[in-house]
């Protein structure tokens, strides 16, 4: 089985007070399609799981738009403050043998050290790290690769 995590590209600043609104900047939609040229290069993913944000679910947009018959389901607490053990159990619970998972930090960061039982390390925008294992439990996955997709950032 293979989870690859990715987090949002670069997204406006949260100026209305309501960040599940926030959207791609034009950069962050560079970025997204790059992390979607790399999966597609490499991977060949059965199932999308997405965060409630716009801006997860715009950044899954670019890697939707290369495999349009993957089904996606948008999983509510994978939003940046939600805990991860309870994400971690959810993704456990899948069948598909590669499943593309779009969020955010902070929660990202802590899901990928549950999965290796490393310390939590930040994602960059739009990165995507692929690990393996043979079924989705703490402590069971290894870090195969990492994707930082290469963009000038606005801000």
């Amino acid at each position: 089985m293979r989870l690859i995590l990715v987090r949002h590209g670069e997204a406006d600043p949260d100026r209305s007070g309501n960040d599940a609104l926030r959207q791609l900047t034009p950069v962050g939609h560079k970025q997204a399609a790059l992390t979607a040229k790399y999966i597609a290069e490499n991977f060949k993913p059965d199932l999308f799981v997405v965060s409630p944000y716009i801006r997860a679910q715009q950044t899954l947009a670019h890697i939707q738009d290369l495999y349009p018959d993957v089904p996606m389901q948008v999983y509510q607490d994978i939003r940046p403050d939600d805990p991860a053990a309870p994400a971690v159990q959810w993704l456990s619970n899948l069948t598909n043998e590669t499943v593309v998972v779009v969020c955010h930090m902070n929660i990202i960061a802590y899901i990928a050290a549950l999965l290796t039982e490393d310390a939590a390390e930040s994602f960059a925008l739009a990165e995507a790290r692929v690990y393996e294992h043979p079924v989705i439990m703490a402590g069971l996955s290894e870090e195969k690769a990492r994707f930082v997709p290469q963009v000038e950032s606005q801000y």
